[in-house]
């Protein structure tokens, strides 16, 4: 932890910046914590403290604390990660699965085919999605039993009307 923003060869302008109270203060915090586990003498802290507070750049703050744990130029803050993708497969899947109820087989083969390879997909990559691939798998699933249903009905019913009316004439 420094108590300005690090600088090297390429940002000696930052070197200059003025150094707020805060600033002041951590640089302060540093040395007590330095001077209570024992890497600093009373006299030495004394004077270090003295120097913080009168300091006025970051370059005069870190020649205070530099030689401390922590008291050095920043890292490089780490770059956050990036955020995970979601699958596109995973959402026409649920989507097409959805869509059955308005049109029909034709979004439920959509559904079924779009969730089995965004799942692939999804393991291969580390993709987000997982969830909704699966729903739309599941809906498309269903989709398709409710579909052969309603035609092993269809069948029955027409065996059935064929089957009585040639029975009665």
């Amino acid at each position: 932890m420094t108590v300005g923003p690090g600088y090297g060869a390429a940002d000696m302008e930052r070197a200059q910046m003025r150094a707020s109270t805060a600033d002041r203060d951590r640089a302060v915090e540093l040395l007590t914590r330095a001077y209570t586990e024992g890497r600093l003498d009373k006299d030495e802290h004394e004077a270090r403290v003295e120097r913080a507070m009168t300091a006025s750049t970051f370059a005069e703050l870190d020649a205070v604390v530099i030689d401390l744990p922590g008291g050095g130029p920043a890292a490089p803050a780490p770059l956050a990660p990036a955020a995970a993708r979601t699958n596109s497969l995973a959402i026409t899947s649920l989507i097409c699965g959805i869509a059955q109820f308005m049109f029909g087989p034709l979004a439920t083969i959509t559904a079924v085919v779009c969730g089995h390879v965004a799942r692939s997909q999804i393991r291969r990559t580390g993709e987000q999605g997982a969830g909704m691939a699966l729903a739309g798998l599941i809906l498309g699933w269903v989709g398709i039993g409710l579909t052969v249903l309603v035609l092993i009905a269809a069948v029955l019913i027409a065996a059935a009307v064929s089957g009585g009316g040639a029975a009665g004439g």
